[in-house]
């Protein structure tokens, strides 16, 4: 089969015309397939968590959903733009705290309120212990593995109603 535009079969394509085949217009190309079905399949009051590189992910998810490559900051700015936080709780979003003793300032954290605050304004974030954290990921619904670096990452999102204007 031969690429239209081109001339040249479809292998020998440069990747990002590849790309281009397989986007869709308004959605992230960070949202694969498998998170976007997940996302779809999941309904008012559940939980997704976007795990960083550290997280106990396949030990811990119910459904589990590889984003190699990609950052949780990158990750949480897509999946904010299609879904909508829950509104009927005052902490839709959770963060792991820092295990006591520890010194570590996490500024990813900061991060995260600016996304949080320019896509949802006035949504509250919770921090939960660590092992209480762990729990909640065990009942989520999904977890998402990234290749995110930066620690005390893992982020956990209540999804709320999807209200049709």
């Amino acid at each position: 089969m031969l690429a239209d535009d081109c001339n040249v079969p479809n292998w020998i394509l440069p990747l990002s015309h590849i790309f281009q085949l397989f986007m869709l217009k308004g959605i992230s190309p960070l949202l694969t397939a498998d998170l976007l079905k997940i996302l779809m399949e999941m309904g008012h009051g559940d939980e997704i968590v976007l795990a960083d590189a550290n997280f106990p992910a396949a030990s811990h998810a119910r459904n589990l959903v590889h984003c190699a490559g990609s950052g949780v900051p990158e990750l949480l700015e897509a999946v904010l733009a299609l879904f909508p936080l829950d509104s009927y709780v005052s902490e839709p979003v959770s963060l792991m705290d820092l295990v006591p003793g520890d010194s570590y300032q996490p500024t990813i954290w900061t991060t995260y309120r600016g996304i949080v605050d320019r896509i949802q304004p006035d949504v509250g974030i919770a921090k939960l212990e660590r092992y209480a954290f762990y729990e909640r990921a065990r009942a989520a619904y999904a977890i998402v593995a990234t290749s995110e670096t930066a620690l005390y990452a893992n982020v956990i999102l209540k999804k709320g109603v999807v209200r049709v204007e």
